[in-house]
């Protein structure tokens, strides 16, 4: 299926590496122009140099750190110099450190909230005079946690249930203009951020990383993990203008591990 991205405008955080970087690919594969954004700056240079080289795309990345609010502006801002238009926001950053309730203090929930509220609400603040004309797409990358709780991942837990409220709400409100917003929940996706997770529950349970993941396994029905371009494809077509119907909606890339409806 064409997806009707060829020469659409793609903004994609958190791209460097993992779903971002994954999701970036399927769109510049589909045709669509990017700026992209990491706060290593090495890397996202590098990542939109490989992207544009490779499909012929214009492709330029920057780096900011989406836990600050003048980074964010500075970024659109830039972004607004070399178009009028964006067709396709997607709202992703690294998520939160693993770890127990009682282990985290004022610092690190603030952190947090920075990162995964905020620069979802800044992201999409910030765009809104550029995608409310054309009716844009936006895809917000959550988590499974926000229908099941993960352990040992109390501040994902908090953050990303969240951040999908905010999502249906905005599918409401700005329905008029004609964007269409989703969230995408990856479960068990082979990242550095499920390895991270895995770490997290071996020392909490004293066990072995590698029994922790042939556990997680055993949890899902396909009996195998995700990988990121698995779950692009899906965030694809929710950006795309082949998306007319859709929003306001979670959607889990989980292989089955999600037992509720």
């Amino acid at each position: 299926m064409d997806l009707q991205l060829k020469g659409k405008t793609a903004v994609v955080a958190a791209a460097s590496k993992g779903l971002g970087r994954a999701i970036a690919e399927q769109l510049a594969a589909e045709g669509a122009n990017l700026y992209l954004c990491s706060r290593d700056e090495q890397s996202i240079r590098d990542v939109a140099q490989s992207l544009a080289e490779k499909y012929g795309v214009r492709a330029e990345g920057t780096a900011v750190d989406l836990s600050r609010a003048e980074d964010i502006r500075r970024w659109i801002d830039s972004i607004a110099q070399s178009t009028d238009r964006i067709d396709a926001l997607v709202c992703n950053a690294g998520g939160p450190p693993g770890g127990a309730f009682l282990s985290f203090d004022d610092a690190a929930w603030e952190a947090a909230f920075q990162s995964n509220v905020m620069s979802v609400v800044r992201l999409i603040r910030g765009c809104y005079p550029y995608m409310k004309t054309h009716g844009a797409r936006v895809v917000t990358i959550a988590s499974s946690s926000v229908k099941v709780p993960l352990s040992g991942m109390v501040l994902s837990n908090t953050m990303r249930p969240g951040v999908a409220g905010l999502m249906k709400t905005l599918s409401i409100e700005l329905a008029a203009d004609g964007i269409l917003l989703n969230t995408v929940c990856p479960g068990r996706i082979l990242t550095d951020r499920l390895l991270e997770y895995h770490r997290v529950r071996a020392e909490q349970s004293h066990s072995s990383v590698e029994a922790v993941q042939a556990e997680d396994v055993r949890d899902i029905p396909l009996r195998r993990f995700g990988t990121p371009e698995e779950l692009a494809v899906y965030a694809a077509f929710l950006l795309s203008p082949r998306n007319t119907y859709v929003t306001g909606s979670v959607f889990y890339i989980d292989g089955g591990l999600v037992k509720a409806h």
